[in-house]
């Protein structure tokens, strides 16, 4: 909580952070990606803040692809006040499949792809794509 209150922009990352750790495992990445020397990194993201919400409010985050394409995956995360439903801030983030051995983008496992188009997906983005 910062000196108004209410959560800060640090803490709002660091929860779409751990509901990224939360998706991961559904679409194929996580510690068998790891495993074959593969990660994620995220290149973007983007947060807005849509109403506040205060020290012991409970919160709950909701997840979607939104795009992907060989080397990319674009998703939102929305976090809610989880008993008066109100959505409190939401964030896209673009990430890359990158090579751990050689720290370069490369591209993603088919069997990854192919879990990228069968999760939920969800309204287009807003200010991320693909591509600049």
């Amino acid at each position: 909580m910062d000196h108004y209150g209410h959560m800060n922009l640090a803490p709002y990352v660091a929860v779409f952070d751990m509901a990224t750790d939360v998706l991961w495992p559904s679409l194929g990445l996580g510690p068998a990606f790891r495993a074959r020397n593969l990660g994620t990194f995220a290149a973007e993201n983007w947060v807005s803040y849509r109403k506040e919400v205060r020290l012991d409010d409970p919160l709950s985050a909701g997840s979607e692809v939104l795009a992907h394409d060989e080397k990319r995956l674009l998703i939102r995360h929305r976090l809610f006040h989880a008993e008066a439903g109100f959505e409190s801030a939401r964030c896209e983030l673009l990430f890359l499949c990158v090579d751990l051995l050689t720290r370069r983008v490369c591209p993603w496992p088919e069997e990854v792809r192919a879990a990228f188009a069968t999760s939920p997906s969800g309204p287009p983005p807003e200010r991320l794509g693909l591509r600049r």
